[in-house]
């Protein structure tokens, strides 16, 4: 049998062990690029511009960057779907549902959608229903509000490249400027609130929970009916999911 490395295509390779890099490194230069695969620096330039053309990679606002594209991130694998977080997040799942009182999720992103992973549902007799497993619009949540933040603008806009954004319900933000903006917001808070904006008469804060890179990011959100759900009861429940987030313990080394 011949040896599968005689088939193989060296610029496809470079493309692929460069994609990989995303998985180690936020941001990438042509420079950097070029030194970890060990090519010429016109070849990782060509490489890059290639996987930003098929929406693999996103230039930064220097024009000298890169960061994952909105392909590669639709590609990988949900945060908060392993046994070892989900384990280590049942902690911080129990004290935020104790302290709330309210509906609770963790949160992926995954795209443009966000995907609930796990959580704890309220005992109020009207109270929102856990929806584990199902994809909700980044833009109309708390949660997806929340990841979206800590992407950087280009990736944003990369995940939405017109101006229009779908509405999900009359209070769901339609435009892309509207969004920026308000992830500017959420950045200095720390803590995202969605008044309606995902299912009328629902209301919800979400903080961030875990991760450092897109890869495992996850939100903690609390979710309840809008008539418990004021500014005040807000900002005391984003107190509450803070608190709880930091009961996450470390992952083993």
């Amino acid at each position: 049998m011949a040896d599968p490395k005689s088939y193989i295509i060296e610029s496809l390779d470079t493309g692929l062990r460069l994609m990989r890099l995303f998985l180690t490194h936020d941001t990438l230069s042509v420079t950097g690029a070029a030194r970890e695969l060990e090519v010429a620096r016109s070849t990782a330039h060509r490489v890059l511009s290639t996987l930003e053309s098929r929406g693999f990679a996103t230039r930064d606002a220097s024009g000298r960057g890169y960061s994952a594209g909105p392909e590669l991130v639709t590609l990988g694998r949900p945060a908060g779907y392993g046994p070892e977080i989900r384990a280590r997040l049942q902690v911080v799942l129990d004290a935020a549902a104790t302290t709330t009182g309210e509906t609770i999720s963790t949160a992926a992103l995954i795209g443009d959608q966000v995907i609930i992973t796990d959580g704890r549902e309220s005992p109020h007799p009207v109270r929102t229903v856990l929806e584990s497993g199902r994809a909700h619009p980044a833009h109309a949540t708390s949660a997806g509000k929340v990841l979206l933040a800590q992407l950087t603008t280009e990736q944003v806009c990369a995940l939405y490249p017109e101006e229009r954004l779908t509405g999900v319900t009359g209070h769901t933000l339609i435009s892309r400027t509207a969004l920026l903006a308000e992830l500017a917001g959420v950045r200095t808070l720390g803590r995202a609130d969605s008044l309606g904006e995902s299912v009328p008469g629902m209301n919800a804060v979400a903080v961030p929970l875990a991760g450092n890179s897109w890869r495992d990011r996850l939100a903690l959100m609390a979710s309840m009916p809008a008539d418990r759900g004021g500014e005040p009861e807000l900002a005391r429940h984003a107190v509450a999911l803070k608190k709880a987030a930091g009961l996450l313990p470390q992952p083993p080394s």
